[in-house]
């Protein structure tokens, strides 16, 4: 694939996430939750967590942000749900190294995931498209309700 058409895809995803974000919504039962804030952009929101032993049985999330703060956190609750808490780990740490321009090809295969990578051409947005995925890592390492800020 060439970057005009990843870059394409990257612009399409963001959209259509963006438009119609998956898993938005309050959880009443969540077991875990945290807050996200970036204050140098306004991005703000909770990720819920249903957690059954060690696997994510529902994640969503609700708030309010930029297009490429709300789409990543849609594609990120469509990726967790039913994953173990380890391959969740995983996924997090492949999608941050592919966010931050560290990734390579030879890790995990993210899916459709692999159009945040995208991000990595515009730096001052990356920590617009990390929030939701360090708000849900903070979300599972804690029972009670955290607060991230990313700054």
């Amino acid at each position: 694939m060439n970057n005009s058409h990843l870059r394409d895809l990257y612009q399409q995803m963001i959209m259509d996430h963006n438009k119609k974000p998956r898993n938005f919504r309050n959880m009443v039962d969540a077991s875990h939750l945290a807050h996200g804030n970036n204050p140098l952009c306004g991005d703000a929101l909770i990720v819920y967590l249903k957690l059954n032993d060690d696997v994510i049985e529902d994640v969503s999330f609700q708030g309010s942000g930029c297009a490429i703060s709300v789409a990543s956190a849609s594609l990120m609750t469509e990726a967790l749900k039913g994953k173990t808490l380890a391959k969740a780990g995983d996924i997090y740490d492949e999608v941050h190294r592919q966010m931050t321009g560290k990734g390579t090809d030879q890790h995990l295969s993210l899916g459709k995931l692999k159009v945040l990578g995208g991000v990595k051409g515009f730096p001052a947005r990356v920590k617009c498209a990390t929030l939701s995925w360090h708000t849900v890592h903070a979300a599972i390492d804690s029972e009670c309700d955290v607060s991230v800020t990313t700054e």
